[in-house]
């Protein structure tokens, strides 16, 4: 295991990013992290902050102080658990961009942020500040839905393609498997126009099975009507899995998945967390 793994998380205050502070810190404990509470200024925030706790002074102290009790928050619960350290940051820029090129700069292992969703008032909105995220960054991405609390997950599903750089990522999966003893599924969706040999998926298996070493992994093979995307979020569903794991690399299928909105139309409709591995 890496000894200086590294975690950044963003936050706005929302209910939604407090959630993905829970998993990163819950995360942190068993990884041994460092743990960095991001905020990237948003006077549109500042403002509803302040009418909600009827503040009408220096705006940046109060963001300033609101971060100092998260991180005060997640010492007293986590660092005793095995987080190594909790920092903050306050940077000002464009939302996306400040949190890819944070994340690079610090060589961080894991960014997780927590992501709205399609919600009453935005129905018809696709793509979000996350997608872009995932979209742009190097760095492995945990998407934390609305109103997901934490929880120590019994059942990963990876989606593979059966391509080489799978057994590197699979890796990743079951060191973070191991922490919570969970299950691993490494599922390959295929349709009526991409139809995959059994034989193919055997051999897969054969191939996989001796390089990750995990007992609770199982192998599967779904064929389903619709696009793959929905095809793998049904499995979720029906498997009861409790995080949906995909590989992006170029030439996959997440790629093209994303370019046609549908992994970003995943990342919102899921109600369970999804891992976006980018670095294999």
């Amino acid at each position: 295991m890496k000894t200086n793994f590294k975690i950044i998380c963003p936050t706005d205050f929302s209910e939604c990013s407090l959630n993905a502070i829970e998993y990163a810190a819950k995360l942190g404990e068993k990884y041994g992290a460092d743990l960095c509470l991001l905020h990237i200024p948003d006077k549109d925030d500042y403002q509803k902050l302040s009418a909600k706790d009827f503040h009408s002074g220096d705006q940046y102290s109060f963001i300033k102080k609101k971060l100092a009790n998260l991180q005060t928050a997640v010492k007293e619960e986590s660092l005793s658990n095995g987080l190594k350290s909790c920092t903050t940051e306050i940077i000002e820029g464009k939302t996306v961009d400040t949190i890819v090129n944070f994340a690079q700069e610090q060589n961080a292992d894991l960014i997780v942020m927590g992501t709205e969703g399609v919600n009453d008032f935005k129905k018809n909105f696709i793509g979000t500040r996350s997608s872009k995220v995932v979209e742009k960054s190097s760095t492995d991405v945990l998407l934390i839905p609305r109103k997901v609390y934490f929880k120590a997950p019994r059942k990963f599903v990876y989606a593979t393609d059966y391509i080489e750089e799978d057994k590197i990522a699979i890796q990743k999966i079951v060191e973070l498997a191991g922490f919570f003893d969970s299950e691993i599924d490494l599922v390959h969706v295929s349709t009526k126009a991409k139809s995959i040999d059994k034989s193919l998926h055997m051999t897969m298996v054969e191939e996989v099975r001796p390089f990750i070493k995990y007992e609770k992994a199982n192998y599967v093979l779904k064929s389903y009507r619709d696009e793959p995307g929905l095809g793998l979020e049904n499995y979720l569903i029906t498997a009861k899995g409790d995080v949906l794991v995909t590989l992006s690399k170029k030439k996959s299928w997440f790629d093209q998945l994303f370019a046609q909105n549908l992994s970003r139309k995943m990342s919102y409709f899921i109600n369970k967390p999804l891992f976006v591995i980018k670095k294999v």
